[in-house]
């Protein structure tokens, strides 16, 4: 298993959120989080409508490590039916919060759109089922070998 580490963990607290329009939905989760006190949390359910969302997506053809120059920003005025929010949040080893968020959303045609969330205004209303995991030695760093900020699982010893 040299190209995979884990790390056992236990269940947290759980949390039923609900975000109000004109809200920035990436500021308001990571909001919450520091109030909140956690350490590691994960979406498990994320539906509502957003508009002036930005997200990123990786450009066809790139390659390790990914550059800003190999990722597209998309910016999108909707509003889009918010069909999942995915995620986490961790600490980063200077004890700061970060997100590592991915969004798909529907435009009035049908189409779907998505890719790793940048921002987002909450339109009508964001419901949020957020769940809280203890574990020991997780990080969200940027790595050297992907080029893109993940979490990072320290060795136990």
């Amino acid at each position: 298993m040299d190209k995979l580490r884990y790390r056992e963990c236990t269940a947290g607290r759980r949390f039923i959120i609900k975000i109000d329009p004109t809200t920035k939905l990436t500021i308001a989760l990571l909001d919450f989080a520091r109030d909140m006190e956690l350490q590691f949390a994960s979406l498990v359910s994320g539906v509502g409508s957003v508009r002036d969302v930005e997200f990123v997506d990786i450009q066809a053809g790139a390659h390790l490590p990914i550059t800003e120059a190999r990722m597209k920003t998309n910016r999108l005025e909707g509003p889009l039916e918010l069909l999942a929010l995915e995620g986490n949040i961790a600490l980063s080893s200077e004890k700061q919060l970060a997100g590592h968020f991915y969004i798909l959303g529907s435009k009035s045609n049908g189409e779907v759109v998505g890719g790793r969330l940048v921002e987002a205004e909450v339109f009508t209303v964001c419901e949020i089922v957020l769940s809280e995991y203890l574990a020991e030695g997780i990080e969200h760093d940027h790595s050297a070998t992907s080029g893109v900020d993940t979490i990072h699982i320290k060795d136990k010893r």
